[in-house]
């Protein structure tokens, strides 16, 4: 049996999606950080955008974010909703796109794994393989 193309590709975003999401995701640094977004609870903290993944048909955009200190960031997700109409309307007007990609807010877990991944490389368990070698 022989795989198609596209189901063989389909795992790994195409260069495509990885541009249009790095543009995507330095607008919204920009506007985040300019206070270009009128909202008191987005004002209150300070918000990282790390990442911005798009579908293969560039119609759904979604926008991890983190807060300092990983803080209230179910309000802030809140907030950002709230205001997704304005913020995807000056996302299109930044990216040049026949049509503007929906934006759904979610939280950056990458930190946590990471800091967990950390820890168990760390264990006693782990380092005594380690040390065998």
């Amino acid at each position: 049996m022989t795989r198609s193309k596209k189901s063989a590709y389909s795992a790994a975003p195409s260069q495509r999606q990885l541009r249009v999401g790095e543009l995507i995701r330095h607008k919204l640094a920009e506007m985040l950080a300019r206070g270009d977004i009128h909202d008191d609870v987005i004002a209150a903290h300070v918000i990282t955008v790390p990442e911005v993944r798009l579908s293969p048909d560039l119609k759904l955009a979604t926008v991890y974010v983190v807060t300092l200190g990983d803080t209230d960031t179910k309000e802030v997700i809140e907030a950002l909703n709230r205001n997704k109409r304005y913020i995807r309307g000056e996302v299109a007007r930044a990216v040049n796109l026949k049509f503007a990609p929906d934006i759904r807010f979610r939280r950056d877990e990458t930190f946590e794994e990471a800091s967990r991944i950390d820890a168990l490389l760390a264990s006693p368990k782990v380092r005594q393989d380690v040390d065998k070698d």
